[in-house]
């Protein structure tokens, strides 16, 4: 077998397109060092010294549109300021009027105290005072006590009867008329009728 013969022409037109490819990257690279060292050489000083910081620290403008969205956020916040400060003084009037308040129910509960002592040191003297009018009225003549009794508006003469010794309010009661002795029965015999019965 024979090699194949290769034409001398088509290997010059493979290096030929390859050089020409070369040729064009390097221009383009070329074109663009050019490029940017005229975009390099054409900053200022000032600018170039800019141009190296950090995109924080760069100044920030504010354009037309943001402008109505930082007012409003700006009433906002001074709308939630006046709520806070409105908050603040309700609470402290609540703290005011919760303090009064306490100090009343305390005032109060004093001066329920001191009711309660008054009414039970009355309902003792009342109390005593009946007990010494019912031993009085005890140890009286039966015919005396009932001339008293007789005297008496039948319901007061019942609230003493009732709280004798029986022996003593019968013979008391023997000595009234009869008239008498009839109205403060009735009155005794009826003044439990009102009570609840189990």
């Amino acid at each position: 077998m024979t090699a194949p013969v290769r034409k001398p022409g088509k290997r010059r037109r493979t290096r030929g397109a390859l050089a020409v490819i070369g040729g064009l990257l390097v221009t383009s690279a070329v074109l663009r060092l050019a490029l940017g060292a005229e975009a390099a050489l054409a900053l200022a000083p000032g600018d170039a010294a800019s141009a190296g910081q950090a995109p924080e620290a760069r100044e920030c403008r504010s354009s037309d549109d943001i402008a109505p969205v930082l007012a409003a956020l700006q009433a906002r916040e001074d709308r939630l300021d006046g709520r806070e400060r409105d908050l603040k003084v309700r609470l402290q009037a609540l703290t005011v009027a919760e303090t009064e308040i306490d100090r009343k129910l305390a005032a109060l509960e004093a001066a329920e105290q001191k009711l309660r002592a008054t009414l039970a040191l009355a309902e003792t003297a009342a109390e005593d005072d009946l007990t010494q009018l019912t031993d009085v009225y005890s140890s009286m003549k039966p015919k005396q006590a009932a001339a008293l009794f007789e005297a008496m508006d039948p319901a007061f003469a019942a609230g003493f009867l009732g709280r004798m010794r029986p022996e003593t309010a019968a013979t008391i009661m023997a000595g009234l008329s009869p008239e008498t002795a009839y109205a403060v029965s009735a009155i005794l015999a009826g003044r439990n009728s009102e009570v609840p019965k189990p």
